[in-house]
């Protein structure tokens, strides 16, 4: 069995699926690297993964399907993997070198002395490419280092701190079983990788190295203000999916897992919400309002412990004289942090 398989989606990646692609094979044979064509037609995508199947064998493994957007995608790896862990990297992203050699020794540590670990944990470094700056999010405050825990044992995260799809590396056997399956022709379903399984893992480890590269900076990235105001209704899909896949605390018995479920599905209905205002159509401050009133509807409880901390006040502000100051706080935010 493979130590790890690495899922990457890719839809017209040609200008830059390379760079993503070579970082991975410092892994070697203790690696699958599954490059998941979703249906690529504006450019060489399908035929870049063959050559790469073609010139690593047993390593690289081209998959080609309709078009069905990125959680599809990490679908498909998912169905595909044959390795003990399973991490996705977008195509227009990289991990680094150096600490993927550490990351591979130390799963292969946990495989000899047959320790089960269900999540490792490894820092991620934004790269923006505008101004040349990085950011890296790192978890030494929140998570002990080089141990294997509990959610017992962590702590409370930062703003910027929350677990991504760029921090985290599954084990396999745990994500089948949170049955797990993302929706196809959707964005943002990321959220939905960092919190449906989270019930399901009992052990973690912390490495305190710069593993992945996000890269920030591409116009049409769903990141991107503009962009993600645009696929708003998606936006609050996926929202709702996190709304209705758990009512916390009660479906969450460790209390410190809750409260952290709880705070990330208070930060992304933050999101939904402040995308909506910063749109200043009247049609989205309906959306706003319906968002926030089925909400309620669904799961009062799990609403007010929201609604009660200072996210939930932002997220759904008592006025139009509000809303200037919850988007200037927003932008502050994201001039402090650079998450997008």
């Amino acid at each position: 069995m493979k130590i790890i398989t690495f899922a990457v989606p890719c839809y017209n990646s040609e200008s830059y699926m390379r760079k993503c692609i070579d970082s991975l094979l410092v892994a070697g044979d203790d690696a699958e690297i599954l490059i998941v064509d979703d249906g690529s037609t504006k450019d060489n995508t399908p035929q870049i993964a063959d050559e790469y199947e073609q010139k690593y064998p047993g390593i690289c493994r081209a998959i080609h399907q309709e078009n069905g957007g990125h959680g599809e995608g990490v679908n498909t790896g998912l169905r595909n993997a044959t390795g003990m862990y399973y991490k996705v990297v977008d195509s227009d992203d990289w991990l680094d070198k150096d600490s993927l050699i550490k990351v591979i020794d130390k799963l292969k540590s946990f495989r000899r002395e047959r320790r089960r670990v269900d999540m490792m944990i490894c820092n991620y470094v934004y790269e923006h490419v505008e101004d040349g700056t990085s950011h890296t999010v790192k978890y030494g405050n929140v998570l002990p280092t080089d141990q294997v825990f509990g959610w017992s044992r962590v702590g409370r995260f930062r703003v910027d701190q929350n677990l991504l799809m760029h921090s985290v590396i599954y084990r396999t056997k745990v994500l089948r079983r949170s049955g797990l399956v993302l929706p196809k022709h959707t964005f943002y379903v990321d959220n939905l990788f960092v919190y449906v399984p989270l019930p399901y893992v009992k052990t973690m480890y912390y490495m305190d190295v710069d593993l992945y590269r996000y890269y920030i900076g591409r116009a049409d990235q769903s990141v991107n203000e503009q962009v993600m105001i645009s696929r708003i209704d998606q936006q609050i899909y996926v929202n709702n999916l996190m709304i209705n896949a758990y009512s916390l605390p009660k479906d969450v018995n460790n209390r410190r897992l809750s409260r952290y479920m709880l705070k990330y599905l208070a930060m992304s209905s933050l999101v939904t919400s402040v995308m909506l205002i910063i749109s200043g159509t009247e049609e989205n401050r309906r959306k706003l309002k319906k968002f926030w009133r089925d909400f309620k509807a669904r799961d009062p409880k799990m609403y007010w412990r929201i609604r009660i901390g200072a996210r939930g006040l932002a997220s759904n502000p008592p006025g139009r004289w509000a809303e200037p100051i919850v988007i200037k706080g927003y932008h502050i935010t994201q001039k402090m942090f650079k998450f997008n």
